[in-house]
This record gives C-alpha cells, structure tokens and sequence, in this order.
C-alpha cells in the first residue's frame, strides 16, 4: 500500500473476522491475501465529485452484502482531505437509516464520557497523511444483510503554482462489481487546462476512463469492468491501488478577477496575470543543530542549493544558520548576482549538524540583518523583505520559553517583514512555529521526513518566490454586501488566488462594483470589476453541476476556516469570541470542524456510538488527524508514572497527562515495528508481542554535541486512545512509532531530569514499559517489559539481558543473536551469548508452539555482520 501521505485514500470497505477490527487503520498496509475475508463483499462503489467554482461537494457512496453464514464485521474507510469539512454520514441497515448528527464538541464529549464512567470502552481511531485525515466506521453486518455508507464532504480548492488539485486515493482491495467515479467541474470563468494522473493506470484501465469538456465545464469518468480491475486474468487482486488525481485552471481576464453571484451570496477569486515579480529581500535561517545530522542536513542542502540558483537577479539575500548560536553567513545583504549565488552555494554544501537549538537568537539576528539594510538604505524601494526559518526542533539553547520567542520575535519585527516557518519532521512544535508565523503575516508549512524532503522544501520556495503584489485590499459598496471575508491580504503571489466571499443586502443594486488596490514594485494598481447580479444568478442554474445554495456554503466554510486560523495568535478573550463565531457556523451548516463532533449512532447490541472530531495541527511530536471516540467494549487503560507526559501525535493518535487513557479492546497488545497485522484469535493472550529494533537508539550514547536529540524507543503503544488534555511544549522526548509500514508515533515527554519511567502500562491485557532515563547523557540505560500472563520479566541493557521467569533469572550477553523460546511453563536457553553494543530485541510467536513466544536479540544495523546465532530453548 502507498504511504498515506500520497493523498487521500478511498478504502470503503475492509472485511474482517467476527469480533475483529479487521485491517488495522493505523498500520496503513495491505492485509496479506491469507487474512482477507471473502464474506463481506463491496458489490458497489461510486464516488460523485461536483465542483462548482471551486468548491467541492464530494460523495462517496459504497454498498455491501455479507455473503457468509455467520455475523462478520465491516469497515469503512476513508482518506479526505485536510482542508475538507465532513457534512454528513450515514449507514442504511435493513432498511433503518442509522445518521450522523453533529453536535458541539463539548455536548458530544458528555455523551462520551458518561459511557467511559459507566465502565464502557472508549477508543480513538486517527489517521492521517501529509494531505488527508481518515475516517472509519465499523458496524456488524449480519449473514445475507446488505449496508449502505454515504459519507459526504466539502472543500475549497486552493490554488497552488497555477493549478488547482482535487485528489483521491483509490484502494477497494477486492474486485467491485460496479465501480464508478464521476467529477463534474463547472467553472463560469472558463476551464483553460485540464489534466488527469493516476499513480495506477494500466492500458485497460486507460479504457474506462473517458473526459468530455467544453468551455465552462468538464465530465471525468472512471468506470473499470472486473476484468480491467484485475491484475491479470489468472489473479483475483485488483490492480486500483494509489492516487486519481484532477487537475485544472481558469480563463483570466485582464482586470484580474471573477465575481460570482449564486443564491444571494457572492465570490470573489483574484489572480491577475502578467504582473511583474516584486524584488524580494530573502533571510534563510536554517537550523543545524545535532537533530539534523543525516538525511535532514542533507536534504536541506540540497534544496538550500537549487532554491539559491533560482533567486531573481534583482534580489538580494542572506543565510543565518544556528545551532547553540546563531552565526550569519555575511554582515549585510548580497545582491543575488551569479558571483553571490555560487559562493552562497559553496558555503551551503558545507553545513553540518551539531549542537543544540537556538532558535530566539538567529530569529532576531535574521531581523537585525534587514533592519540594519533598510536604515542604510540598501533595501529597494517597494521591494519585499521575507524570513524563511527551516527548524526541526523546539528551542533547546539560550531563550527556551517559546511564548517569549514569539514576543520577541513579534516585536522585533514590528510588522514590517513576512515570516515562514517550515517544520521538518515530527520533533518539532508546529503549534509554536504556526502562531509565530501568522502573527508576523506568514505561515507555516511541515516538512515530511522522507525521501523527497528536499523536494517539499523547493516546491515551498517557489509558492512565495515571485510576490506580484503589496498590500492588496478588496472593497465594495457598503450598501451592497455584508458579512464579508478576510478582504486585506499583505501579499499576493505567482500562481495563487486571493478568495473573498460574503452577501448580498436585501436591497442590493443590479450590478455588484469592486475594487481591488495594491502596490507594484513601483506604482500603486487599482482593478476594478462589475458583475450583474441577474446574470450571474442565471449562471447556476444547471441542476446536474451545481448542488444546492453552494455559494452559501463556500462562504461559510471560508469563514471558519478564517476564523479558526485566526485563534492560532488571538488574545484569550478575543479567541472565545473567534470560536463562538464558528462554532454558530459550524452547527448551522453541518461542518464537522475542530468545535464540533459527529455523533454516529449504531443499531442496538452494537457499540451504541462513536464520536467523529476534526483533527487539527499541533505541536509537541507531531499532528493529530480524524478522531473517533467508540462506545461499547471492555475497558483497559494506559498509562504513564508520574514522570511522563505520553503525547500521541504523529499522523494519528492521542495527547495528554499521564493520568490515564481509555482505549478499546479489539487487537490484541503489540509492542514493536511495523509489521503485518495478524487475527485478534490467539490460544494465548501474548503469542504475539514485539519489542523490534528497541536498544540501537535506545541505548546508544548521542554525540555530546547534540544537545537536543531526543533518545528514540521504537515500541508500540496502542492507538485507540482520547485526548485528556493539550500537549505543551517540551523536550526531551521519547518517540515509539506505532505498527505498520508508516512512520507513525507516539511521545512521551519526560518531566523529571532522571531515573525510572513507566513508558507504557495496559492493566487489562498485563503488560508494563518501564526505563531507566539519564537526562545527562540523553540515554536509556535499560528497558524493562514485565508480563503478567504468563509471569515473565525481560530487561535489557547495554551489557546484557535478563529474563526472570517463576522467580529464576538468567543473564544472556551480547553476541549477534539471542533466539529464545519461552513457554508458559518456562524455560532456560541451553546456552548463553554474548553481543556488542546496541542491541536489537524482538518478541514473536513461536512456530512450534501455540502457547510460546520467541526472543531474538541482535546488533544494531551498522555493526559487523555475521551469521546469527540461533539458540533452542528447553
């Protein structure tokens, strides 16, 4: 299966065993053909996609019928966008529509935790890719019953490099009988270019794919038969695993803009072409602390490098890099002349990481820089001044307090400068880098960490590297319209759109006026526009492209979205009155957004509800994604001790104190690596633990010099779990990446300076984490994982292993390989090993027996490699 940060992922329907929670959401691969289950059968699949000036209104609609004799469970699953709200979910039953109403997010969480106090489990379901969020539903289906899932979302296309982009990711894993994907795009202003890409498109499948389009609109159809689905003729596997992507843009005309009118509500897109780039006076502030050692320095010298060849010969720029301190490239501000560029890139290949953070100090050295150019009169007239700070941690050296960072910062740059912030990876607050940079007329953007990093980097650069306007204001007569949008934008940029939207007063003129001024490099532009409001209105006529007051709806979801972006750097009392506004909006129009929740009702004997939350960007370890608060079984609990704060964030998962976790029963306690997802029916309750791949960066000593390296387990909590209460910005932390071919994890942050930690404790199932922290040398001197069922203790350490069993321990060295049987009953390895340094542990099931588990020890990757040795245990 791709990585889900490919773009959104349509898997409606995963089959699986009764009293199971069939493919694991959060292991992200494929469930190996020996453990699909037949019975559940998607007999239909359609996804209708009507875009209408921008505005996407998507359903996606998948029936199934269980073909079995006993009750099997199915799931649906789907990947939308981030930027997308959920309006409505529903699963038809034998006729009986079960619907999803959503509520405040506070009126839901009652709901919810009224069943956790009556003893009923709750759990949290998040996934999430660079682009999407998952959503996952999953209801018992009886023998011949069939289920309807209509789930239905909205978005606005933004404009990104001069194309918008509607994606979906196609992956039924089975044969489906009727498949059908429609996207209808109308667009009043003209479709000037129009493409189609998919990463699984075979000359079959090139077959059941057909495109109509005119000037205004255009019909996408995917519609593959059996045979075109299948692989090839001999194999049952479907061939549609990856991204269906859409691609187009607008006719522009010479005042630059469209105003559109539908229903009483009007819009306003903005992107006028043939303007001259504003000179720009860029200040690349890159972190090379010791986190950054590796791929990351590398990657970000690459892009360093190729975003250095493309600055404009009108230019001028600069490089701060810091680690414990913040060091300039040059005094002043260089002309991007080929001279400059050449040398700037000399010094950019030979950047290294060590040390700690110290983000305060080379933001305010970034500032002084373009201070110190303007009152010498270097910078020119009109031109841009621009900040891009690239930082994959939290602030570890000099001024650590990142409330602090941000005032000073804000007040260094007093208004006069753009700020961007790029986080790379998952170590860093992104919360932190957000409200720092929408404070100073920025915005933040991730950087995954992956193998086209430096690809991401670039790609950024070129969204801001060409301003085209200053200062761009939209105004309209104040007699004609109201309730408007953000209408004030500090910068306007090659291959984007400003969007303002609002309404129309009951006694509007005939003809709707606007205004749009702003600065060039050297003169003042004013553009002005009119729009009838008869013939716009007569525009949306048309039934088959157009879905009801989408207008009203575009506006609406614009303004949340303004209004949630504008909480990030809100005062307290202005952020209640920020979010009452869009909370008002998001229950009138049936928005599920980060304040409000969907409440997804079951039939009866099943769960009675789950909970569906908007994820939002957070700081700490990484980004929430779609949440799903189930109501029904069994509850356990995880926790940590007194010194961890455990914060599951990644691409999915939960955040708070360590004062406890609910979380659901249905896969069985797994501790390790990714890893295929194996049947919850097991003759005993631990034949499947793993602790792979654990000691190499556990136990391994950090350079000295890198300050804020985080010490890194690689365990497995389990992912259904709720949030208690908001991370906070902290380090060091400990990162335990959850199961499956994904770079998902959970984070613990460690409070106290040293000494035991208990990682990980589930009552229920009998399993305990527990390690030994020194804060001084950023380590784990050992880990400790201790069953109840049967009783047995393993701890390792540098030095060696122990493995106590009915009151009797045995100590192993290190070698290459400690394989290791143990049964119920006990056991002693025949002979002892011994390893060097880092080791590498692992728990599976043994083969030879139902009712033991095997241990393997071996070297860290990188050690001398030889055969391993495998020892039978008696």
């Amino acid at each position: 299966m791709p990585s889900p940060r490919d773009g959104p992922y349509l898997s409606p329907i995963l089959p699986a065993p009764a009293g199971s929670w069939g493919e694991s959401s959060w292991n992200n691969q494929t469930i190996p053909p020996s453990l699909v289950q037949n019975d559940i059968n998607i007999y239909s699949l359609t996804v209708d996609s009507k875009v209408s000036s921008r505005f996407a209104h998507t359903v996606v609609t998948s029936r199934v019928v269980n073909k079995g004799s006993a009750v099997q469970e199915a799931t649906f699953q789907m990947e939308l966008p981030k930027k997308a709200f959920i309006t409505n979910f529903s699963m038809i039953i034998d006729g009986v529509t079960y619907p999803g109403n959503i509520k405040e997010k506070a009126a839901a969480q009652e709901q919810y935790s009224a069943a956790v106090a009556r003893g009923e489990s709750a759990g949290l379901v998040r996934a999430t890719g660079r682009k999407t969020e998952q959503f996952q539903v999953a209801v018992s289906v009886a023998p011949a019953a069939k289920v309807t899932f209509e789930l239905v979302y909205e978005e606005l296309l933004a404009r990104h490099l001069g194309v918008y982009e509607l994606l979906l990711k196609i992956q039924p894993q089975q044969l489906v009988k009727h498949l059908q994907m429609d996207i209808h795009i109308f667009e009043p202003q003209g479709i000037s270019f129009l493409e189609t890409e998919s990463t699984f498109m075979t000359n079959e499948l090139a077959e059941a794919l057909t495109i109509s389009q005119n000037k205004t609109k255009a019909h996408i159809r995917f519609k593959p038969t059996l045979s075109q689905q299948q692989k090839s003729p001999e194999q049952q596997e479907t061939v549609l695993d990856g991204n269906f992507i859409v691609r187009y843009d607008v006719n522009r005309t010479v005042t630059g803009g469209s105003i559109q009118i539908e229903n009483g509500y009007f819009v306003h897109y903005f992107a006028p072409e043939g303007l001259s780039a504003i000179p720009k006076n860029v200040i690349f502030v890159i972190d090379t602390s010791g986190s950054m050692r590796g791929r990351k320095i590398q990657q970000t010298r690459e892009a360093l490098i190729k975003i250095l060849g493309d600055l404009g010969s009108r230019d001028q720029f600069n490089l701060v890099s810091f680690s414990g301190e913040a060091t300039q490239w040059k005094k002043g501000l260089l002309p991007a002349s080929a001279e400059n560029v050449e040398e700037a890139k000399s010094y950019a290949a030979k950047i290294h990481a060590q040390g700690g953070t110290n983000i305060n100090d080379a933001m305010l050295m970034a500032v002084q820089l373009l201070e110190r150019a303007n009152r010498e009169e270097l910078l020119p007239a009109r031109s841009v001044t621009l900040i891009i700070l690239l930082t994959d941690g939290d602030p570890t050296v000099g001024e650590t307090n990142p409330s602090k960072i941000q005032k000073n910062v804000r007040e260094a740059i007093d208004g006069q400068h753009s700020l961007f912030c790029l986080g790379f990876g998952f170590d860093v607050s992104y919360a932190f880098l957000e409200k720092m940079a929408l404070e100073n007329g920025g915005l933040a953007r991730r950087i995954y960490e992956d193998s086209d990093s430096a690809l991401q980097l670039e790609d950024f650069y070129q969204e801001v590297a060409n301003p085209l306007l200053r200062l761009v204001a939209f105004e309209y007569p104040s007699n004609a319209v109201e309730a408007v949008t953000q209408d004030n934008f500090r910068l306007f940029f090659k291959g984007s759109e400003l969007v303002v939207a609002g309404k129309l007063r009951d006694q509007s003129p005939d003809v709707l006026s606007a205004k749009v001024r702003g600065q060039l490099h050297m003169e003042n532009v004013t553009f002005v526009m009119e729009s009838r409001v008869a013939e716009q209105e007569a525009e949306f006529l048309s039934p088959k492209y157009i879905f009801h007051s989408f207008m009203e709806r575009l506006w609406a979801y614009l303004t949340i979205q303004q209004l949630l972006a504008q909480t990030v750097s809100a005062s307290d009392a202005e952020k209640k009155a920020l979010e009452a506004r869009a909370l008002s909006l998001s229950l009138n129009y049936s928005f599920v957004t980060p304040l409000t929740s969907m409440v997804i009702t079951k039939p009866e004997g099943q769960e009675q509800s789950q909970v569906a939350e908007k994820p939002v960007e957070n700081g700490g370890c990484g980004h929430s994604s779609f949440q799903f608060h189930s109501v029904g079984d069994r509850t356990s609990r995880l926790t940590g001790g007194s010194s961890v704060d455990p914060v599951f964030s990644h691409r999915r998962g939960w955040k708070g104190q360590a004062q406890g976790f609910e979380k659901m029963s249905y896969l069985p306690p797994r501790l390790g690596p990714p890893g295929p997802l194996q049947p919850t029916r097991f003759s005993h309750p631990f034949s499947r633990i793993t602790l792979d791949r654990v000691l190499p960066e556990v136990l391994s000593v950090p350079d000295e010099t890198s300050h804020d390296m985080d010490s890194r387990i690689i365990g497995t909590a389990r992912p259904e779990t709720i949030p208690v209460v908001p991370a906070r910005i902290q380090a060091p932390s400990v990162i335990l990446p959850l199961p499956g071919q994904s770079v998902d994890q959970l984070c613990v942050d460690l409070k106290h300076s040293q000494g035991p930690v208990k990682l990980l404790s589930d009552p229920g199932q009998g399993v305990e984490v527990t390690g030994h922290y020194e804060r001084e040398k950023a380590r784990f001197s050992w880990i400790e994982v201790t069953f109840k069922h049967p009783p047995l203790q393993v701890r390792a350490s540098l030095e060696h292993i122990v493995v106590i069993r009915n009151r009797q321990s045995s100590a192993y060295k290190w070698k290459e390989t400690l394989y290791s049987t143990v049964y119920p009953l006990g056991a002693v390895p025949s002979k002892p090993l011994a390893c060097a340094e880092s080791p590498v542990c692992s728990l599976s099931p043994s083969p030879s027996a139902e009712t033991g588990f095997h241990l393997i020890c071996e070297c860290a990757p990188g050690e001398p490699e030889g055969s391993p040795e495998k020892l039978p245990v008696s």
